[in-house]
């Protein structure tokens, strides 16, 4: 006790120190073609998910009021740590032609503050005749953007709430003058709004998931002492968990958030079965030292391996080779196992040390209710098995029809619901500009100085023009339109001039390029960030609709096949990368990871079955109940329409570890119970049904009340997790009391005899 004591204390100290993942998710592993693409990509032109927009939507923008408000922002903006530079109407510029020298000038649009109509009605007029601007920072005369570029370091750190925190107060100011709305989005927004909602659903889960197991153990109980120790238990598991994270060097994430209630959910069980078997075990004989006795004698064994198969059904996910399901999986493996050991050493001493049961504590043994339930149970296990094996049949066909209609889709902002101001705002950046989501197409001439040819220039322009025509993207940018702008310029500034360059216009351009034309800190650094210095690699940056897993692959082969049309494979080479195609590929890895890891999960389970029962009728009769409810739930989903996705396949195999808990304590009972019976097969499992059957619907209560808590998430994946568990739950539950003593009945040898 005093090494426990010790231990704990020190592992307390270490999670003291647990912090909070501000990093971009780590779903697919290093050597993935996609990573490498995407992380070569940085290394050559930087980042392209630390841009932050806001958008406002009124006809009235070029008023004095409206407009020097939207600028006063954007001042204010550019004054805050951790902004490195504003894209914005105000400060939008002109390129303009040296009649002198022939090069070209930016010159702003906009001098304001503005009194007149007049005057800004006139810098309107010049605006409007620029066409580089038009879907970039305006549409359709009705919604205007801000993009807000952050630096890389401060969005992957704490300071990142600070920084959001504080544009958003900027934004809530310009609402406050103006009455007009402001609508934020962008992936820093987004990823910043989803870390501190995990953080404090963290807390409020953990704080929950303690107080209904307080009040369900002071229900069953009646005891303060059985409910103040049973919360020691799992307190002791939380603080391991989360020392554990620490020593590991991991960070909270939306998976490892969940490790602490879901230590506490499955530790309450833990103490359940012992107190149960202590408590009937007291009420038998009248002697603690022969309780305590029997309970560890007999729960000892059945907690190891219940403990050992939920590890099992949560550590496999260390298997796939993604860093965010190993951390998940190898910090709630350990924590399980030590929940057992928590448990064995700190329950048996306390109890010795307590006061001997006082009848009220025993009382919950006789409830009627259950007694009831329990002796049908048992009536139908015996008289209707017929019955029990036709309805598992039938919701097992229908389960299957509902499993045919899964689909297998993720979104960027899948967990969010449809009412959050998270994602209605992404919404209104989507209709009004196409989307923000960044996709970056790579080509590669694979020959210096390859850009500043005219048929490369076109062709760069053609699959622009393409890919702007699908309704799924925003207008392409690449440095073929600071090629129009620029030629525009060149010629008077007339829009029509507003195009690629013709054989007439390449000496020019080629001085653009090589940025001796002027204007070099506003053409050249555009031109700059769009191409390589040696001038053979060009970006095109697009920001497409969150159009989810199933739909982003067959938009992006139709512009792979697009490209293949455009550019000659033989003499350029075109990747596609950025933060869309990572999530995707992400997301589909971690499924598919998912999916692998239930079958480990099923294959480990199955081992630890057979070598704690040494019977193949009795793996045979122990995996049919636990795969039954796992059906059901996979056809529900397909009935209700929920996807396949991380984070509900997560489900599956966090549920399997779980109700496999009950098959193995209702087996090993049965075992026990056999020889005392003369190896009499239905007496045997009518003893069990009864005895067993207490303790097992009293902790599949805990368990799918603990899974409830999940339901109240604000994440519509955390939500489906509490809510599909347990349904598995609660199935599983039945199928162990009803269609688990028919299997045994049907296939127990005849009556033994030594």
């Amino acid at each position: 006790m005093i090494l426990l004591a010790v231990s704990t204390g020190f592992m307390g100290f270490m999670a003291s120190k647990i912090q909070l993942s501000y990093e971009p998710t780590r779903a697919i592993p290093k050597d993935n073609i996609k990573y490498i693409e995407y992380q070569a990509f940085r290394k050559k032109f930087g980042d392209d998910g630390n841009t932050l927009v806001l958008g406002v939507a009124t006809p009235n923008m070029f008023t004095p009021g409206i407009f020097n408000a939207f600028a006063d922002m954007h001042q204010r903006l550019k004054k805050i740590p951790g902004v490195i530079d504003i894209l914005s109407l105000p400060e939008a510029v002109n390129l303009v032609k040296d009649s002198a020298t022939g090069g070209l000038s930016a010159k702003k649009v906009f001098s304001y503050p503005y009194t007149s109509q007049q005057q800004l009605d006139s810098a309107k007029t010049v605006f409007k005749t620029l066409p580089f601007y038009k879907g970039l920072l305006f549409n359709n005369d009705t919604a205007y953007l801000m993009a807000v570029r952050l630096n890389k370091d401060t969005v992957q750190s704490r300071s990142r709430t600070r920084l959001v925190s504080d544009i958003v107060r900027e934004a809530n100011t310009f609402e406050n003058e103006t009455k007009l709305p402001v609508h934020i989005s962008g992936l820093p927004y987004y990823l910043t709004n989803f870390a501190n909602r995990i953080k404090k659903e963290m807390n409020w889960f953990l704080i929950g998931s303690l107080l209904l197991s307080a009040i369900t153990l002071l229900l069953f109980f009646r005891s303060l002492n059985a409910t103040i120790m049973s919360l020691l238990v799992v307190g002791m598991g939380v603080v391991w968990s989360l020392g554990t994270m620490v020593l590991l060097g991991y960070k909270i994430t939306l998976l490892t958030a969940i490790i602490p209630p879901l230590i506490v959910v499955i530790g309450i069980p833990n103490c359940i079965y012992f107190l149960n078997k202590y408590h009937t075990t007291y009420r038998e004989t009248s002697d603690k030292k022969q309780a305590l006795i029997t309970m560890v004698g007999r729960m000892g064994i059945v907690t190891l391996f219940c403990n050992i198969a939920a590890a099992i059904g949560f550590a496999v996910f260390s298997f796939t080779r993604s860093d965010l399901l190993k951390e998940f999986g190898v910090v709630s493996g350990i924590n399980i196992m030590m929940l057992f050991f928590i448990s064995l050493i700190f329950i048996p001493p306390v109890l010795s040390f307590l006061p001997e049961p006082k009848s009220r504590h025993v009382r919950y043994l006789d409830n009627k209710l259950l007694e009831k339930l329990l002796v049908r149970l048992e009536l139908w296990a015996f008289h209707y098995s017929k019955w029990i094996y036709a309805v598992t049949i039938a919701a097992v066909i229908v389960a299957i029809i509902g499993i045919t209609k899964l689909k297998k889709e993720g979104f960027i902002v899948d967990d969010l619901q449809k009412n959050d101001i998270v994602y209605t705002d992404l919404k209104w950046f989507e209709q009004n500009f196409g989307g923000i989501m960044p996709l970056e197409i790579i080509v590669d001439t694979k020959k210096k100085k390859g850009l500043l040819k005219l048929p490369v220039i076109n062709k760069i322009d053609s699959f622009s023009q393409y890919i702007d025509a699908r309704p799924e993207t925003a207008r392409p940018l690449s440095y073929v339109e600071g090629l129009k702008f620029a030629i525009q310029a060149f010629y008077g500034g007339d829009s029509s001039n507003y195009r690629t360059p013709t054989v007439y216009d390449a000496p020019f351009m080629g001085e653009l390029l090589k940025g001796n034309a002027g204007g070099k800190s506003e053409v050249n650094e555009m031109l700059s960030s769009f191409i390589d210095s040696n001038k053979q690699v060009a970006r095109i940056s697009v920001n497409i609709q969150d159009v989810g897993t199933a739909r982003l692959p067959l938009l992006i082969n139709d512009f792979d096949s697009a490209a293949n049309k455009t550019f000659d494979t033989a003499h350029y080479k075109v990747t596609f990368t950025g933060g869309s195609v990572t999530f995707l590929e992400g997301s589909s890895f971690i499924i598919d990871g998912l999916k692998s890891s239930i079958c480990w999960a099923f294959l480990l389970i199955a081992l630890c079955m057979l070598y704690l029962f040494r019977s193949a009728r009795i793996l045979l009769c122990s995996l049919i109940p636990n795969i039954v409810p796992l059906i059901i739930t996979a056809g529900v989903m397909g009935w209700a329409g929920i996807s396949l996705k991380p984070s509900t396949v997560l489900v599956f195999s966090v549920a399997l570890g779980i109700a496999i808990d009950v098959t193995i304590r209702f087996l090993v009972n049965y075992k026990q119970e056999l020889p005392h019976f003369n190896y009499n097969v239905p007496e045997t499992l009518k003893q069990t049904i009864r005895h067993t059957g207490i303790s097992i619907i009293y902790t599949s209560l805990v368990l799918i009340a603990g899974f409830i808590i999940f339901c109240f998430s604000a994440f519509v994946g955390t939500k489906a997790l509490g809510w599909l568990t347990s349904l598995t739950l609660i199935v599983g539950t039945f199928t162990n009391l009803t269609l688990l003593p028919v299997l045994i009945k049907a296939l127990a040898r005849k009556k033994k005899t030594r």
